[in-house]
């Protein structure tokens, strides 16, 4: 095994938590956004191998389900809609990664996002 290939093994065994009760409680405080054309992004998740983006704007707690804007590349691919919990946390990418929530990303609009 290579130094390279341990230390991102060692740094994703702690399965990091996608979704914190303090987040939780921020989307139930924002709900929903639809007629917004210009919505808070509350979370952020990303694929650390690949070109995926998902930004959460809205999180249904009894369906575990996020409505918010996918983002990839090509960027003709890119839409609005709905993405689960469950799916993200179970996709295994190589070299044992999975899919991250940016732990440094702040709310703001779609719009200072996706151009």
């Amino acid at each position: 095994m290579t130094l390279q290939y341990g230390l991102i093994r060692k740094l994703n065994l702690k399965n990091m938590k996608l979704l914190t009760k303090e987040l939780e409680k921020r989307f139930a405080t924002i709900g929903r956004q639809e007629g917004n054309d210009n919505p808070l992004v509350i979370v952020k998740f990303f694929n650390p191998c690949g070109a995926q983006t998902w930004y959460a704007t809205e999180y249904d707690s009894q369906r575990k389900e996020f409505f918010g804007y996918v983002k990839t590349i090509p960027n003709d691919l890119s839409e609005w809609g709905y993405f689960s919990l469950t799916e993200l946390e179970e996709i295994r990418l190589p070299f044992g990664l999975k899919i991250e929530r940016d732990l440094y990303f702040t709310e703001q609009p779609i719009k200072n996002l996706i151009k």
